[in-house]
């Protein structure tokens, strides 16, 4: 029975940000590449998340798929083959991911169109993406990883929202522009070492994963074995979404980590139990979420075994040490409270489950992304009105910063 692995995190938590290089100036990151065979935008969510619009096969409408190096393949939301009747044929393979591995259908010999470009023999594994929806706002029909990846050389430009292709095999990568080449070790999957360090300095193997809008994250064992942590941390209880449905974790910060020559400061780090073992542990140590690297545009070359980085405008971002251990999501054309951690800032606020959310701080909008944001501001207090049993009414929500014991 062959595996795939699909991490595809989908929490968002950003921090303060101090490094030792300044970005780049004068040219930019595109202009500074050879000419790729084909340049298209990309959508940035919360979290670093990007989003490729594509046509499949001859179908007019435009789908959305996350672009994942925490993918071992490439795959279809299960509600779009429905509403398009593609062909399923059931298979033995399954798909591993923090919360859970079932056994996939596939759709084969498909094609994705992007602008001036064609992706072609593609053969989707079939999964539920209902949730990653509801996260983000955005309908997901679909994942984009090892499949794609390991076919060209592929550049990613945080600061003009644009991919690039180029042929497989050499890349003339450009010189005095303050880049770094990675050296991972490949797979379908990425394996990047990094130092994290607080009680002590550790150095392990995490999983690159562009899919994960977070920093950082461990696991329990891990954690456990290596003593990392700093006996004072305190933990705040919160939940990441993946494959399975949610998980329930443990945020805090660690004091630094450091990827290649570039180090980060008070990073936010979530903690989890590895129930099925997506980082093979003792192998891995986690996953490297792109919250960190969305700070550094980026060139992926699978067939060289390289990541080349530069640190981007994004370089100085705040992290955002924020928790209000409220769980939001998009259900039925409206933002819902779904899951109040208890004691948390939310519980202590009064929300409650299926609560609807119509405005925050007098931004009234169903927009998912524009919610999120406004609670990313740490040790701030937001007055939020929520529709309950038809009735309105006003919460005070002070947002704790997990920098303050």
């Amino acid at each position: 029975m062959k595996q795939l692995r699909l991490l595809c995190l989908c929490l968002c938590v950003v921090a303060q940000l101090h490094a030792q290089t300044t970005p780049p100036v004068g040219k930019t990151f595109a202009q500074s590449l050879p000419t790729p065979m084909a340049s298209f935008g990309f959508i940035q969510l919360s979290g670093g998340i990007i989003i490729l619009k594509a046509a499949l096969d001859s179908l007019p409408d435009s789908l959305n798929f996350i672009l994942d190096t925490g993918s071992g393949g490439i795959s279809l939301d299960s509600a779009t083959v429905d509403e398009f009747h593609l062909d399923r044929v059931h298979t033995d393979r399954t798909i591993r991911g923090i919360a859970g591995i079932k056994t996939v259908d596939f759709t084969y010999g498909h094609r994705l169109q992007f602008p001036g470009f064609t992706l072609d023999s593609l053969d989707f594994h079939i999964n539920n993406y209902d949730l990653l929806t509801s996260v983000y706002g955005v309908k997901i029909d679909g994942i984009i990883g090892y499949t794609f990846f390991s076919r060209y050389v592929v550049s990613v430009d945080y600061d003009t929202h644009t991919l690039g292709i180029y042929p497989k095999g050499a890349f003339k990568y450009p010189k005095g522009n303050g880049g770094y080449m990675l050296h991972p070790r490949f797979s379908s999957l990425v394996y990047q070492p990094v130092t994290i360090t607080d009680a002590r300095k550790i150095l392990s193997r995490f999983i690159f994963d562009t899919g994960a809008g977070l920093c950082f994250l461990v696991s329990e064992q891990f954690l456990k074995d290596s003593s990392l942590l700093k006996t004072k941390r305190k933990m705040y209880p919160t939940q990441a979404e993946g494959l399975g449905g949610k998980k329930e974790m443990q945020l805090t910060v660690t004091e630094k980590i450091k990827i290649g020559p570039y180090q980060f400061r008070r990073v936010p780090l979530l903690i989890f139990s590895d129930d099925y073992n997506i980082t093979s542990y003792p192998f891995l140590g986690g996953i490297l979420g792109n919250d960190i690297m969305r700070r550094f545009n980026t060139v992926f070359n699978y067939a060289e075994k390289s990541i080349y980085i530069v640190p981007n405008h994004h370089f100085f971002d705040p992290f955002d040490y924020s928790y209000t251990g409220l769980g939001i999501y998009w259900v039925d054309g409206a933002v819902k409270v779904i899951d109040v951690m208890p004691g948390s800032p939310g519980d202590k606020a009064g929300f409650l489950p299926d609560d609807i959310i119509v405005a925050m701080n007098n931004v009234f909008t169903q927009n998912i992304q524009t919610f999120k944001n406004l609670l990313q501001n740490a040790g701030s207090r937001v007055k939020v009105i929520v529709q309950r049993n038809g009735t309105l009414e006003t919460l005070d929500l002070k947002i704790v910063n997990i920098l303050r014991r």
